[in-house]
C-alpha cells in the first residue's frame, strides 16, 4: 500500500469530517463563544455572533451528509440505509447519530439561527425607538420585553439543539473509536 493510496480511502474523510464537525463544536460552543461573550463588548460580541453562526450551522449541516457518504463499513453508506438485510446494530446506531448531527445543523441553520437574527434586527430597531440597549437595566417598553423574551426563547433553544448534536457527535466518537 503505498503512501498516496490512504487519499483514494473514504475512511481518511470520515475520520477528518467527523474530527472537524466535533472540534468545530466543541471550540464554538463551549470556547470561542464563551471568551468572545467575556471580552468584547456586547455590539461587537452581536456583529461576531452574526457572522460566525451562518457558517458554523452549514458546517454542522454539512459535515454529516460527508460522514454518511464516506462511512467506514465494507459496503460503505449503504450499511447506513434503513431496511438492510445486513444492518448491524452498531450500523443503525451509527445511522441514528449521523442523523441526529445533521437535523441538529439543519434546525439551527436553517430556522432557529435566522429566527434569532430577525428578532436581533428587531431590538436593534426598539432600541433606537426607545433609546435604550436592549441588555440595559429596566423598565423597558413592552415591546423590548417581548423581544427579549423572543430572543431567549430561540437562545435556549438553539442551545438545546446544539447540546443534544454535540451529544450525538460525543457518543459517535465512543462507537467509532470501537471499531479500532
Amino acid at each position: 500500500m503505498s503512501f498516496l493510496s490512504s487519499f483514494a480511502n473514504p475512511a481518511a474523510y470520515h475520520i477528518l469530517s467527523y474530527g472537524t464537525l466535533l472540534g468545530s463544536t466543541l471550540f464554538q460552543s463551549f470556547i470561542g463563544g464563551i471568551v468572545a461573550f467575556r471580552v468584547l463588548p456586547r455590539p461587537q460580541f452581536s456583529v461576531l455572533q452574526k457572522h460566525t453562526f451562518p457558517i458554523y450551522f452549514t458546517l454542522q449541516s454539512l459535515t454529516p451528509i460527508l460522514m454518511f457518504l464516506t462511512y467506514p463499513s465494507p459496503t460503505g453508506f449503504r450499511a447506513l440505509l434503513p431496511n438492510q438485510h445486513s444492518q448491524s446494530s452498531a450500523d443503525l446506531l451509527a445511522f441514528i447519530l449521523i442523523a441526529t448531527m445533521q437535523i441538529t445543523g439543519l434546525i439551527n441553520w436553517l430556522y432557529v439561527g435566522p429566527q434569532t437574527t430577525k428578532i436581533m434586527g428587531l431590538r436593534k430597531h426598539q432600541e433606537t425607538k426607545d433609546g435604550k440597549k436592549s441588555y440595559d437595566k429596566g423598565p423597558h417598553s413592552p415591546e423590548m420585553q417581548e423581544l427579549n423574551k423572543r430572543f431567549g426563547i430561540l437562545h435556549g433553544v438553539s442551545s438545546l439543539v446544539n447540546l443534544v448534536g454535540f451529544l450525538g457527535m460525543c457518543w459517535y466518537g465512543v462507537l467509532l473509536g470501537e471499531r479500532f
